[in-house]
């Protein structure tokens, strides 16, 4: 059996998980929340982390009622990610290693979110739809490599909810895609909006910018007559959001049912903080039904950045005995889904 810590700080939440054999023994995290029309920045995230990130391994250590002499390996994010918060994670997982004497490994955090969602839903060979803050990806694993069969050209999706949340002035507590979901249930009008998928990828930019510029005129670049402004329908924030999911959903939906076309998977699993979206589940749920498939999905436990999924992955690979040196524990920005090779996998 192997025991992992996992240390997940890619983005704006902190994450401490501890796993052994596959059983959950503690998955804590905290939360970097801005005021309502802001981002969260590097600096003042990684700050956030460092504030939180022991107080978080002493109570992984308590829930999971264990102790540090008991742990195989420590885990941390190596990345894509922002920097300064990586590098926290990176920093403090590099300590424990040397304090407690243990193996070190870093984990792609896209990785990380493909085999949590494995191991919980107990999917076999899906295709995967990674969405999040960062990432939009359509993935299915061959020949030891989770390979990418389409991607966003520009903005990951969870990147055009946060900004247009921020556009409207939405809270980010608990987050901006969760207030948009909720919002969007209130919509009554559907608002025409770009869709553009070219192949197998697609493009949210143009899109944000349309739906920006409908929800704020004053925004405009190109100033059309004040008669014709008079005669455009007015729309609510509500009306707003559930165009802007229905639209951005269906684009997805389209891309991931051409991946099961041409791999003759009949099993979707999403993954992401995305994922947790539910009209996105019931859009994606009906597209699998209709192909006689089947959609496996979880919850805000798993789907949103958490340490356990970094412990997970990590221990994966642990038991198939990959190493890495200390010297090799740094962190990168970029670190592409298909760059790591799966060894833990044989089919």
């Amino acid at each position: 059996m192997v025991c992992s810590l996992g240390i997940e700080g890619s983005a704006n939440k902190i994450g401490i998980g501890i796993i052994r054999d596959g059983e959950v023994l503690a998955n804590v995290r905290k939360t970097y929340i801005t005021p309502p029309g802001e981002g969260f920045l590097p600096k003042e995230t990684a700050k956030h982390h460092r504030d939180q990130i022991i107080g978080l391994v002493k109570a992984a250590l308590k829930e999971a009622k264990i102790d540090s002499h008991e742990l195989d390996v420590i885990c941390y994010t190596k990345g894509p990610g922002m920097a300064p918060p990586l590098m926290v994670g990176a920093i403090v997982a590099r300590t424990l290693s040397l304090l407690w004497e243990k193996p070190l490994l870093g984990v792609n955090h896209c990785i990380g979110h493909i085999e949590m969602g494995r191991q919980i839903t107990n999917a076999k060979n899906p295709i995967v739809l990674y969405v999040s803050g960062g990432n939009t990806q359509v993935i299915a694993y061959s020949n030891k490599r989770y390979r990418i069969f389409g991607e966003t050209i520009d903005i990951a999706v969870g990147n055009c909810l946060d900004r247009f949340a921020r556009i409207i002035k939405l809270s980010n507590d608990p987050s901006p895609g969760y207030n948009i979901e909720q919002l969007a249930k209130e919509g009554k009008q559907f608002v025409k909006l770009p869709y553009v998928v070219k192949g197998m990828d697609v493009s949210f930019s143009g899109l944000l910018s349309h739906i920006e510029e409908i929800a704020d005129p004053s925004k405009r670049r190109n100033k059309r007559k004040k008669a014709e402004d008079a005669e455009e329908p007015e729309y609510t924030k509500a009306d707003l959001c559930y165009s802007l999911q229905e639209t951005i959903f269906a684009m997805l939906v389209e891309i991931t049912e051409r991946a099961m076309a041409h791999c003759e998977s009949n099993e979707v699993l999403i993954v992401g903080g995305v994922g947790c979206n539910e009209r996105l589940q019931e859009m994606m749920r009906i597209m699998c039904e209709e192909r006689g498939g089947k959609l496996f999905a979880t919850d805000e436990r798993y789907c949103i950045d958490n340490g356990l999924m970094i412990a997970h992955a990590g221990a994966e690979m642990f038991k198939s005995g990959t190493r890495m040196d200390f010297e090799d524990s740094f962190v990168t920005q970029r670190y592409r889904t298909d760059e790591v090779l799966v060894t833990w996998r044989d089919d």
